[in-house]
């Protein structure tokens, strides 16, 4: 039995077949509503009362398709951990169709959790209820940030277990995104030699994505450069907000600029550039500081993929390619630089300032102070006098570290001419009041698995859907974890 129309109008049905495959959601026995997102729903035109109805969460779940659905599971490939993986695909994901918000911007939605498919390999294709939850409050929080990201539209319980090291809880997350075409989807077909349709794939990625590369002469090397222009940008944002994406492999590299792919991702507490928090990333590889190298790999990878497509001549395509990844790095510190300086405060970008950075957080690194914290402090600071330090000192082991720091900041700021009370208010629209600790998250997944509770989960939503506001009332949720609550590691739910 179908469900009601969902006003699909699914662009990506209608690429040639080998792009997918065409299956519907397994379905699982009882499913119930954990949670739907009321003004996702209501800006995708979708009614939030059908989807917490038990119809609705029979359509969240897989077990009813909207009558206009087309589902599919989308192939790619992509490098892992900087191995090569000729087939990957969406093993436990389906795409039921694409809908045009109200603000004429499309938007794939997906079920995650849905069940196996021809790209699962050895897994079952189910999500278990605790990775469930963790993609659902990070993403929603990194929307509230202001950082392009997926979203949740729901979230549902199975009613069946699944088997990871113990048995857990199923569950399935609706999955809204601008797209899940990602770079290892170009390696796919790059991989495969097909020309016609890495060609046909870039011509849907520009009409959906960047139709003013159409203007260009060679309109690939025009989407090239947005694609870099957009993770350039997101990955600075990523570091300004002290979030560790955790597994940016290709395949989960977006090439709309979007965060995705939400496994073993976490937000610092103590600031450490070296900061690893996936349980398979023994090397480092996706630690804090290296997510500028790995973006700039990535898209090196995907310019190989659009040599043919740049130009016939491949020496000439290859310059022409290798100059536009040469960019990024300037590109990344640029945007970083801009919000970094906005961080501390600064309405204008000097070149010293760049350093009054670095030395910062050469600092806070030494003295295990808390990242997000410390600059929700410094927009307090500034509006106050140098006797309103010692709540921020108290983040450092070592105060006078801080103080030497803050007399150099205060002097920059003197050269400023924005009114004092104005540079607080906009310091703190960048620097947020609440991240999703790690050990929040912990608490309110074990609450839900453990107990069936999952009122922990709906609170720290609630205060993470207003992120840069002071909150008294939820004060505990700024504070860091103690020491017996640190989490060390994140898992991605495999």
């Amino acid at each position: 039995m179908n469900a009601p129309l969902f006003g699909f109008d699914n662009s990506y049905a209608r690429l040639p077949e080998h792009f997918y495959a065409r299956l519907s959601p397994t379905p699982v026995a009882d499913p119930r509503i954990i949670r739907v997102n009321q003004d996702l729903a209501v800006s995708l035109n979708l009614d939030p009362d059908f989807l917490r109805s038990p119809e609705g969460a029979q359509v969240l779940a897989g077990n009813k398709l909207p009558a206009d659905s087309e589902p599919l599971a989308m192939a790619y490939a992509g490098f892992q951990f900087g191995g090569w993986s000729p087939q990957l695909g969406d093993g436990r994901a389906i795409l039921l169709g694409e809908v045009v918000d109200g603000g004429g911007v499309r938007r794939d939605v997906q079920l995650k959790g849905s069940g196996r498919t021809p790209f699962s390999r050895n897994g079952d294709g189910r999500a278990a209820l605790g990775p469930i939850l963790r993609e659902y409050i990070v993403s929603e929080a990194m929307h509230a940030l202001g950082v392009p990201t997926t979203r949740a539209l729901a979230a549902v319980t199975t009613g069946e277990n699944v088997r990871r090291e113990v048995l857990q809880p199923g569950a399935v997350l609706t999955r809204v995104a601008r797209s899940h075409i990602r770079v290892g989807t170009f390696q796919f077909f790059a991989g495969r030699q097909d020309l016609d349709a890495l060609r046909t794939l870039a011509d849907h990625v520009i009409d959906r994505h960047y139709p003013h590369a159409r203007e260009y002469e060679r309109p690939c090397l025009a989407m090239l450069e947005s694609v870099i222009d957009a993770q350039a940008a997101l990955v600075a944002q990523w570091k300004l907000i002290g979030f560790i994406h955790g597994v940016m492999n290709t395949d989960n590299t977006s090439v709309s600029g979007e965060t995705i792919d939400y496994g073993p991702c976490a937000f610092m507490d103590t600031y450490d550039p070296n900061t690893v928090y996936s349980s398979i990333d023994q090397q480092g590889r996706y630690a804090y500081s290296n997510q500028a190298p790995i973006a700039h790999w990535n898209l090196a990878g995907l310019a190989q993929t659009l040599i043919p497509l740049i130009d016939e001549n491949s020496e000439k395509a290859v310059e022409l390619a290798q100059d536009l990844i040469n960019t990024f790095p300037q590109k990344f510190e640029t945007a970083y630089n801009v919000g970094a300086a906005k961080k501390l405060g600064l309405g204008t970008v000097q070149q010293d300032d760049a350093v009054l950075m670095t030395e910062l957080l050469g600092t806070m690194a030494d003295q295990d102070a808390d990242f997000t914290l410390v600059f929700r402090g410094l927009s307090s600071l500034a509006n106050q006098s140098s006797d309103e330090d010692d709540a921020v000192r108290a983040l450092f082991k070592d105060g006078s570290a801080f103080d030497q720091w803050v007399d150099r900041w205060r002097e920059r700021l003197a050269a400023e001419s924005s009114d004092a009370v104005k540079r607080c208010v906009d310091m703190q629209l960048v620097n947020p009041a609440f991240i999703p600790r790690n050990h929040r998250i912990e608490q309110a997944i074990r609450a839900a698995e453990d107990h069936n509770d999952f009122s922990l989960f709906e609170k720290l939503h609630t205060v993470l859907t207003q992120p840069f506001a002071d909150q008294p009332q939820a004060c505990e949720y700024q504070k860091p974890p103690r020491p017996e609550e640190v989490v060390q590691a994140t898992f991605c739910g495999t």
